[in-house]
């Protein structure tokens, strides 16, 4: 046996029985860099475990057994807390809502408390370790943690947009809506939409990137992409007003986190043009074997977590997108005739009491138009064997981000009949007039946004 391969059989030995290999000693950091490891360990690793969603995602299919409410505990724990601070320096009060808004005044004073830790712990950290060379293994895990944290977030944003269940269709509702009337977000909301091709190219860009990061060898790559996806979203986010500024920013500093130890290298490449050493990157696995542990290990996580997304993103398909279930009289309704105790109520833009449109979307949901174009959303018991709806009071509309300009409480219980599928009558009582009310169906795809074709070539821009 030659030199060469005892060698090698010698090295192929070591790696199946677990052993280092031989390293040279790592390089003594510079201590800004200590400094500011020891401040990024602190800042986002409060950060990870305290806002809800990053948490919530990594339990993959525990999440759904344990309840949405689950992803508030580590908040809660520390609310009286927050709720002092609040108080004390910025003179409010604060409230966690469990809504899945990330902007909460809560939120703000939670950064704030994080930040004011991290820059003590840090000082304090700094003094007491002063000497110590580097921090290569705790690095290696502590970018693993924040590498898959990122890519399970990304997996859950990317299936919510894959399967168009985080921007849906616009509701029945928003096509009477005027445009003045929408929020910045409920223009963003409806645009995305409007359009399910695009919005599913956003979802697999971000799930790429969700499964590049899984796989050590692909990380890189998946870092560069998370950063271009999650910016993108910070900007979307910042200029049409949606309440996850937090999130969308502490992702896009994550994503660079990732990229701070690639950076020569990404540099002589990128702007320079030169080829690229060994990664510099700290990894806790050395050896062969381990290595090849982990990284399987790092994808089966990836596949608990994406099973998870899939499944909920299913599921909000099911009960909120086109096959969810429908009321009996849905679609959109002109009011063709308006008849109070008995005497025709003229369609007078005045008058506030009479009807315009009804919707019929949601379940247990109607919607109707006033004469001055105010819409209004009620909740309402309806009984399809019975052909009955009770009307109970507001309710905001699923699905819409566009909400009216005022609303009433009208109390009531109305019978149906459709004698056919473009019309339907209305009869009952309604905040204690006997009322009837002729109903003549709108074809939804009358409107443009439903029935505008894609064009290769156009002379002028439809507007």
């Amino acid at each position: 046996m030659s030199q060469t391969t005892a060698a090698r059989t010698r090295s192929d030995s070591a790696d199946d029985v677990g052993t280092e290999p031989d390293r040279p000693e790592p390089a003594r950091w510079k201590p800004l860099t200590r400094i500011a490891f020891r401040f990024c360990l602190l800042y986002f690793g409060s950060v990870c475990l305290f806002i809800p969603p990053i948490v919530f995602v990594l339990t993959g299919w525990f999440g759904f057994w344990l309840g949405h409410g689950a992803a508030y505990w580590p908040v809660r724990t520390v609310q009286p807390a927050l709720n002092w601070v609040s108080r004390r320096l910025f003179g409010v009060s604060t409230q966690l809502y469990p809504s899945g808004v990330g902007d909460q005044t809560i939120f703000w004073v939670l950064l704030f408390c994080v930040l004011v830790v991290a820059v003590a712990g840090t000082a304090v950290w700094s003094l007491l370790d002063r000497r110590r060379a580097h921090y290569r293994t705790l690095a290696g895990w502590y970018l693993l943690v924040i590498r898959l944290s990122l890519a399970g977030q990304m997996l859950s944003y990317g299936c919510a947009k894959a399967m168009a269940v985080q921007m849906p269709q616009p509701s029945l509702t928003a096509l009477l809506t005027k445009y003045g009337d929408f929020t910045p977000m409920a223009v963003l909301w409806s645009q995305v939409g409007v359009s399910r091709p695009y919005e599913i190219m956003l979802g697999a860009a971000e799930i790429t990137a969700a499964i590049l990061l899984f796989i050590p060898r692909t990380a890189l790559l998946g870092a560069l992409l998370a950063m271009i996806d999650t910016l993108q979203i910070l900007v979307l986010n910042m200029t049409f007003d949606v309440p996850e500024k937090i999130l969308s920013a502490h992702l896009l500093l994550m994503s660079l986190l990732l990229l701070a130890p690639e950076a020569p290298r990404l540099i002589r490449v990128l702007l320079l043009n030169r080829g690229t050493g060994p990664s510099a990157v700290p990894y806790p696995f050395r050896t062969t074997r381990w290595r090849r542990i982990a990284a399987l290990t790092q994808v089966a996580f990836g596949i608990w977590i994406a099973a998870a997304q899939v499944h909920g993103s299913l599921h909000a398909w099911r009960t909120g997108g086109p096959d969810r279930p429908k009321p009996p009289l849905y679609g959109i309704w002109s009011v063709s005739q308006y008849i109070r105790d008995g005497q025709p109520v003229p369609p007078l833009t005045t008058d506030e009491t009479r009807w315009k449109t009804v919707v019929f979307d949601y379940p247990n949901i109607v919607t109707y138009q006033q004469m001055d174009d105010t819409l209004v959303t009620v909740s309402a018991d309806v009984e399809a064997a019975d052909h009955r709806i009770r009307l109970i009071g507001d309710r905001p509309q699923p699905g819409s981000t566009a909400e009216p300009a005022r609303t009433l409480n009208p109390q009531g219980i109305l019978t149906f009949q459709q004698p056919n599928p473009d019309n339907a009558v209305l009869t009952g009582e309604l905040d204690g007039h006997h009322v009837t009310l002729t109903l003549d169906r709108i074809n939804p795809n009358s409107f443009p946004q439903r029935n505008t074709p894609f064009h290769w070539m156009q002379n002028t821009p439809r507007l």
